[in-house]
């Protein structure tokens, strides 16, 4: 971890030497609850019809998502009046989870699956960051804390150190977050295979029909992005909850076992489109873009 000592030098120049106490961290805000995206207003045809297709072919795979994410709330409004440095890491980066993956299924279910990898690969981030917290006591975060806020009187300014942290050891380690983080990169990024893949699905070595920004459905697409989403948020779930930072009673406890058993078997289907690592490139299986359309293997790498 760089926690930037430079930085934290810089800090404590900032504070002339007068002794403060680090800032009081407390949970002020959170929604009741989550629910699947609208329909959208205003949306062209190919986007209004990707909204239907996805409701209409993979709604257990939502609803399920849509479950995991209400199980968390359940558990921060459990947990609403936990204070310190634990509780401010563990929330705080919980909160950019949830806020990603409800982007991303937003965009999932209007078609726009290219925007899901980022949104995708930056809830992996934090995850991996809360677990390498959480396996260290937290101590990283809490030298952290302690320095990394002050005022800078010269600027009239809040000063917040960025406390730069990887965890790239955390998702080497896991064998299913390793590799799709490794996955979701490739994607988030312009690389020129990737960039044509989402552009044009149907590539073949005979023709590239391009599609530009059109929002259209694919149901290989919208299969792995809506597994992506109910494997995060089991993680994050499980991660929440066994952080030791939070009571979690009894029956929030069944339940969360329960969403767990229900989750496995959507994320081991093999009927499903779903990507293997294959060396180091990536092989899609089940890859079409209908229901009805011919199932076909795909090899990005």
């Amino acid at each position: 971890m760089d926690t930037g000592a430079s930085a934290r030098t810089v800090v404590s120049e900032m504070t002339e030497g007068t002794p403060r106490k680090a800032p009081r961290a407390l949970l002020t805000s959170f929604p009741e609850r989550y629910s699947l995206p609208a329909r959208p207003a205003n949306a062209t045809a190919s986007v209004l019809d990707a909204y239907r297709q996805t409701n209409f072919l993979l709604p257990e795979e939502f609803a399920l998502f849509e479950r995991v994410l209400n199980l968390q709330l359940r558990l921060v409004a459990t947990n609403a009046k936990a204070k310190g440095v634990k509780a401010a890491a563990l929330f705080s980066l919980w909160s950019r989870v949830v806020a990603n993956l409800a982007d991303a299924c937003q965009s999932a279910c209007c078609g726009s699956y290219v925007s899901c990898p980022p949104l995708l690969r930056a809830a992996l981030d934090c995850i991996a960051v809360e677990k390498s917290l959480v396996a260290g006591g937290f101590a990283e975060y809490e030298e952290w804390f302690a320095e990394g806020i002050a005022q800078e009187r010269s600027r009239a300014a809040t000063a917040i150190d960025i406390g730069r942290f990887r965890s790239a050891s955390v998702l080497i380690d896991d064998e299913r977050l390793g590799p799709l983080f490794r996955l979701l990169s490739d994607l988030s990024m312009p690389h020129l295979g990737s960039s044509l893949f989402f552009a044009s699905p149907e590539v073949s070595p005979q023709k590239a029909p391009l599609a530009f920004a059109d929002g259209a459905f694919h149901l290989g697409w919208a299969e792995l992005i809506s597994g992506w989403l109910i494997l995060l948020a089991t993680v994050q779930l499980e991660t929440s909850a066994s952080s030791g930072v939070l009571t979690l009673p009894r029956a929030l406890a069944m339940d969360c076992e329960a969403i767990q058993r229900d989750a496995t078997p959507v994320l081991e289907s093999k009927r499903r489109c779903y990507v293997e690592p294959d060396g180091d490139r990536f092989l899609f299986y089940n890859f079409r873009r209908t229901a009805t359309g011919q199932p076909k293997r795909v090899i990005l790498g």
